[in-house]
């Protein structure tokens, strides 16, 4: 296996497990206590590691939300908390998680030691918030909390690399959304507004960026051996399997 298959194949359960820290309950519960909507908590907790900076700084940093979407979460947040807080709030959540779900997995601490030796490997220039993310401080070193951590780290930087592949592409983050699996329907999620480019054009440019963001991402994946890197997606895939979500 290949770096760059080795982060194609890898795609799947690093989406799987993260959205499934960000469907629990007590994500959602963190939100409340806060006084957040959950809107407003998904901004600030995502770039309030980059500390207390302008919304457009905060748009151009997630790339794929509408600004106006953005700034309407930022400042809501902003009005009660600082979002470098909601930011390590939300990393202490993810710890939690990390520890109560996937700390009884049977090779958590093999799976801990795949996963930080491919996010210490990663190149983080021109993805700030990965890099700002992978410079927080860890506030618990138990197995899970830093499996956890670091499949958070993985989405950014696939995330990341995305946004840099899609402009590479000469793709508008509304048009690389249009052109993704979600269509329209992922448009609508990230705030944006029709009327909504067509499809036709675009694919084209979306498939060659999806393989300069493999491309990317697999630097990261270089760190591991062609084996280390079949048993990672392997323990990815049971992992998934063991909290309950299907391989996409």
């Amino acid at each position: 296996m290949t770096p760059e298959q080795a982060a194609a194949f890898a795609k799947p359960g690093v989406l799987g497990l993260t959205d499934a820290f960000a469907e629990s309950p007590q994500t959602l519960r963190r939100a409340r206590l806060m006084g957040l909507s959950g809107w407003a908590y998904h901004v600030a907790a995502r770039a309030g590691a980059l500390g207390d900076v302008r919304p457009d700084t905060v748009a151009a940093a997630l790339g794929f939300i509408a600004p106006e979407a953005v700034t309407d979460g930022w400042e809501a947040a902003a009005k009660l908390v600082r979002p470098a807080e909601v930011a390590e709030w939300h990393l202490h959540e993810l710890c939690r998680w990390g520890v109560d779900q996937v700390g009884p997995f049977p090779r958590v601490d093999r799976l801990a030691e795949l996963l930080q030796r491919v996010v210490g490997a990663a190149e983080a220039a021109a993805l700030p918030l990965f890099a700002a993310w992978r410079a927080m401080p860890v506030p618990d070193d138990a197995p899970g909390a830093r499996v956890a951590v670091a499949l958070h780290l993985l989405r950014e930087l696939r995330s990341g690399a995305t946004v840099v592949a899609i402009r590479a592409a000469g793709l508008s983050p509304l048009e690389a959304i249009i052109a993704g699996p979600d269509g329209e329907t992922g448009a609508v999620a990230f705030g944006w507004q029709p009327p909504y480019p067509p499809l036709g054009p675009l694919v084209r440019r979306q498939v060659w960026a999806d393989a300069i963001t493999d491309a990317m991402c697999g630097q990261a994946f270089a760190a591991l051996d062609g084996a280390e890197r079949v048993e990672l997606v392997g323990l990815l895939n049971s992992l998934l399997g063991r909290l309950g979500r299907r391989v996409a």
